[in-house]
């Protein structure tokens, strides 16, 4: 893979600013369980494979199970995830592919009759943060630590 920059080095204050943005997330009312399906289903699709090899393994330290994470490209044909999970995932797949309209009428409304709309705007939140750091490490290339 060809070398190329690196956000942090070039441009410190609009990286610090997106970590910022992370930590929040992070350290929110979102459960550690929703935010890492959230990251992980959302590196998938985006084919971010520093971010997957990073959050499956903060997934695994977390006490998520090996079965749960390899079955998350195919979570709706199991029945290993709960009602509020496969809902979770639902909004993390129809944010993440916007070019497919967004988050859906009848997502929104399921996800609202689970959640509270504070909630709700965490998952949110947590959706856009992880696919920020899915476009940066892809278009810099980030490479994987061994």
């Amino acid at each position: 893979m060809d070398k190329r920059i690196q956000i942090d080095v070039t441009e410190p204050v609009s990286y610090k600013a997106i970590y910022a943005f992370g930590n929040c997330v992070m350290q929110s009312e979102l459960s550690n369980v929703h935010q890492e399906l959230i990251n992980i289903r959302a590196s998938q699709i985006n084919g971010c494979a520093f971010c997957i090899d990073m959050h499956t393994k903060v997934a695994l330290d977390k006490g998520e199970t090996q079965q749960r994470i390899f079955l998350l490209d195919a979570w709706w044909e199991t029945d290993i995830f709960t009602e509020e999970e496969k809902i979770v995932l639902q909004i993390t797949e129809e944010i993440t592919m916007i070019q497919e309209k967004g988050l859906k009428t009848e997502t929104y409304q399921k996800a609202i009759e689970r959640f509270d709309e504070k909630y709700l705007a965490l998952i949110i939140m947590a959706v856009v943060n992880i696919n920020a750091w899915n476009r940066i490490a892809i278009s810099t290339h980030k490479p994987i630590a061994p």
